[in-house]
């Protein structure tokens, strides 16, 4: 079979809803091509060092790359994704030169060029994400591994948004929590919940692929018994009372589920937000305490933040 590499030269911003674009396109991968992982220092406890070809990266921007199975229906399906990539406009996403371009590879050639992107990575203290076809040993006891495959899922698990959002969850799940993931993607945040201690994970998403990879890789991590994942939009007719929420998306999409968020959580539960860029902040900031909400903590990786928030506890009747 014949493959088609489609390459969009974007901005960091638009990495994630182009990535989504891609995947509902029936893409198998997403590679990302950043040319600040060229001069990144790699301390060995967050990662392994590999080697990147700089003529691989562009200038200044971002490739986000996919492949496709050339067949009679691509030239409508990348119509079909520069159609959907351009619509990010109306979100004011910054698409920065969105340059798309094709190129045809073999099958042989594509089933290799992609994973030489991906190794085992060391995330946080405690999480480890490795892809289903790395040989790894824990470094430590209580190391926490997830296994992923990024071919049926969204990325790898190591983008910045990923890396804040598991950070968090890692200090503030607790021993028998019940966690909604919101935009739960490839289910990395609902995994990593239920392996640091969470007794019910109901992961949703309005992709219906995406609920198929969290159903994948939980079976793939041994953790399907206690992650319920389905088809739904943000928060909508969700009666859950959660201890945490954890949503990792876009802050436009964020800043439309806050008082469902605020109502879904138990008094003195934990509102873990990512995927959100510097310019956004101050707007995610506001919704946030004009519903209820008190900060903890705003973190940052890049250029993309993160905000922990509480609901305040129930107050005391006298």
């Amino acid at each position: 079979m014949k493959w088609s590499e489609i390459t969009i030269h974007t901005t960091n911003e638009a990495i994630e809803p182009i990535s989504n674009i891609l995947h509902e396109a029936g893409a198998s991968g997403v590679v990302i091509e950043d040319p600040r992982d060229l001069i990144k220092e790699r301390d060995t406890f967050y990662g392994e060092i590999y080697e990147l070809n700089p003529d691989d990266y562009p200038e200044e921007g971002v490739y986000v790359k996919a492949y496709l199975p050339v067949n009679s229906f691509l030239g409508e399906t990348v119509e079909e994704i520069k159609q959907a990539v351009n619509n990010l406009l109306l979100y004011n996403i910054d698409l920065g030169t969105n340059k798309i371009t094709l190129s045809e590879v073999h099958e042989e050639e594509w089933a290799t060029a992609w994973k030489k992107y991906y190794k085992p990575v060391k995330i946080s203290e405690k999480v480890t994400i490795i892809p289903t076809w790395e040989e790894y040993k824990p470094v430590s006891s209580d190391e926490i591994i997830i296994e992923l495959d990024p071919g049926m899922a969204f990325g790898t698990g190591t983008h910045p948004t990923t890396v804040l959002s598991i950070q968090a969850l890692e200090r503030f799940v607790s021993e028998g929590d019940r966690i909604l993931d919101v935009g739960s993607g490839s289910g990395v945040l609902s995994i990593a919940s239920v392996l640091l201690g969470a007794d019910q994970v109901k992961a949703f998403d309005l992709d219906d692929i995406a609920v198929k990879s969290t159903v994948i890789n939980a079976k793939l991590n041994h953790v399907e018994s206690k992650i319920e994942s389905r088809q739904n939009n943000l928060l909508d007719n969700v009666n859950e009372q959660a201890d945490l929420i954890v949503s990792n998306i876009l802050a436009e999409i964020i800043v439309r589920f806050i008082d469902e968020a605020y109502a879904c959580l138990k008094p003195g539960g934990t509102f873990i937000t990512s995927g959100i860029i510097q310019a956004k902040k101050q707007e995610v900031r506001e919704e946030l305490e004009k519903n209820g909400f008190e900060i903890l903590e705003v973190n940052q990786m890049e250029d993309w933040i993160s905000f922990i928030a509480k609901k305040p506890e129930a107050e005391q009747v006298f």
